[in-house]
């Protein structure tokens, strides 16, 4: 049995949140940040990464370990 993808459900609001707003992506950009924070911890293991853009989700981790680690030593 093929494992379930963890990421699917995010992919299928989105694309009812996009069938429901007549495919206005601004209105949706809720469910496509939640999807690619997601495919952060599973893109190898979900097929609904696929082609999804998790860079601007890394610079923000990135970003918040950086200034957290600043506070600590400071």
């Amino acid at each position: 049995m093929k494992p379930k993808d963890p990421c699917k459900a995010y992919a299928c609001k989105i694309q009812k949140c996009l069938h429901e707003n007549k495919f206005q992506e601004n209105k949706c950009q809720e469910f496509i940040e939640y999807l690619r924070e997601c495919c952060v911890i599973w893109k190898d293991q979900s097929i609904s990464c696929s082609g999804i853009d998790i860079s601007k989700v890394l610079h923000i981790i990135q970003d918040e370990i950086w200034r957290v680690g600043l506070s600590v030593i400071v």
